[in-house]
Parts: structure tokens; C-alpha cells; sequence
């Protein structure tokens, strides 16, 4: 199938290349993973999964998923600030995608 988009078309014109635009990077989609897993989680719960992960570059990935419509951020007005996020139906629907990643990596862990 990728060779058939290849062959006919511009890389980048590709629904594989937009895909790899919208989840690409170090952390996207252990984010998306996450809120696959759990749902519903906040922002420090997210840190935490990710360990390493800085605030600005968990802060910015997270932007970037909304931007893109793959999560939704709910901010509860309240002291101290509140905020989940949770998947939208635009990334439920990249799930069956990630998961099929999950299931190739453990039929071909060496």
C-alpha cells in the first residue's frame, strides 16, 4: 500500500506523511498511548508516565495534539488551576493504528 502512494505521488502528498506530521517526535504518541490507557488524565499524571519529559516540551507536544484535534484540553475554572486531557474521536480513531504498533513490537520483540 505505501509503495502504491509512493510511486504515484509526492512523499509528502502521502496520508502517510500527514499521519507522521501529526504523531512524529519523541513523546506524541506515548501521550496519545496515555489517554488510549487511562482515558482522562492531567497534566502532572502525564509528566510522570513520561518521566524525563520537560514542562515545555510536554507542554508544547500537547498544543500540538489539540492543534491538530487528536486530544482534548478541559480546563476547570477553579484555585488551583485544573486541566485534563482526553482523547478526541479524531485520535480514538489513530488508536487502532497505535495499537497494531503495540502488537507487532511484542510478536517481534528479540
Amino acid at each position: 500500500m505505501i509503495r502504491k502512494y509512493i510511486e504515484n505521488s509526492n512523499f509528502e502528498e502521502t496520508g502517510f506523511s500527514y499521519t507522521l506530521s501529526l504523531i512524529s517526535g519523541k513523546h506524541k504518541m506515548v501521550i496519545l498511548y496515555c489517554l488510549m490507557e487511562f482515558e482522562v488524565v492531567r497534566f502532572n499524571e502525564l509528566k510522570r508516565y513520561l518521566k524525563n519529559v520537560t514542562d515545555r516540551t510536554l507542554s508544547t507536544n500537547l498544543k500540538e495534539l489539540e492543534t491538530n484535534r487528536l486530544i482534548i484540553r478541559k480546563e476547570y475554572p477553579q484555585i488551583p488551576p485544573k486541566v485534563e486531557y482526553s482523547l478526541s474521536d479524531r485520535g480514538k480513531s489513530l488508536m487502532n493504528v497505535l495499537d497494531q504498533l503495540c502488537v507487532w513490537g511484542e510478536n517481534n520483540r528479540e
